[in-house]
């Protein structure tokens, strides 16, 4: 196990950033449950280097503290990057000024509601035993850390205590992570809004990276009903 930890760490800090070298970056910053699980593994059958997300991940520290240069140095590991903390509100921003030539893709769902349904039912199954986590169910869930969910829950939702999942509070911020994130791209031709589900999704995203189209449509890949559970 130690090899193939060193190893990978070979990989991600010398081998894979001398392969992207001057290459262009890809970030997705949609939310979380939009879809980036199945972007990513396109990407990687499309032979671009995807950045190890459980690494980024244990970012959080970083971003609750609002230090972006770690996970702006961390992009050197990879071409692509998805879900946190790049799907978290604000760190577009620095990484649109330390990367400027980047293509960037905002994930969206059909509607607020769908998305509400689909991370509250994932965590449900993860964390709650099948129900809304609770602060409790968050802070002993053991996922990269203990403690890390309930990290996570507070600084990315900013919701109260006695309702992590309040309906409301995250249906305004997907919502306003959403509008901020158009504002700031604007129509520039590096920007794009993908739903996943819609017809020509996928023919949309291979022009927009630049690779030849595989296939009609995309997979969905990371779907709650799919995912094991581990306590």
């Amino acid at each position: 196990m130690e090899i193939l930890g060193v190893k990978q760490t070979l990989k991600e800090q010398i081998i894979n950033p001398i392969r992207v070298y001057n290459k262009r970056k890809i970030f997705c910053i949609g939310r979380n449950k939009t879809g980036t699980t199945s972007l990513a593994a396109e990407f990687r059958k499309h032979g671009f280097i995807v950045g190890n997300q459980r690494r980024a991940e244990k970012m959080v520290d970083h971003y609750v503290e609002k230090e972006f240069d770690p996970i702006i140095r961390y992009c050197r590991s990879a071409q692509v990057f998805q879900d946190a903390p790049f799907s978290w509100p604000e760190t577009y921003k620095y990484l649109d000024a330390a990367y400027p030539d980047s293509l960037f893709i905002l994930t969206v769902r059909d509607s607020p509601e769908q998305w509400y349904r689909s991370i509250t039912r994932f965590h449900a199954k993860l964390f709650g035993k099948g129900e809304i986590p609770t602060a409790k169910d968050l802070k002993k869930a053991k996922y990269i850390r203990p403690g890390w969910m309930w990290k996570v829950n507070r600084a990315h939702y900013k919701t109260p205590e006695d309702d992590p999942y309040n309906k409301e509070i995250l249906l305004q911020q997907y919502l306003k992570h959403n509008r901020e994130v158009k504002n700031h791209f604007g129509d520039r031709d590096n920007f794009m809004v993908l739903n996943l589900k819609k017809e020509n999704a996928y023919s949309r995203f291979c022009r927009f990276i630049g690779v030849k189209k595989t296939r009609d449509n995309f997979p969905w890949k990371n779907k709650t009903t799919e995912v094991e559970v581990r306590n």
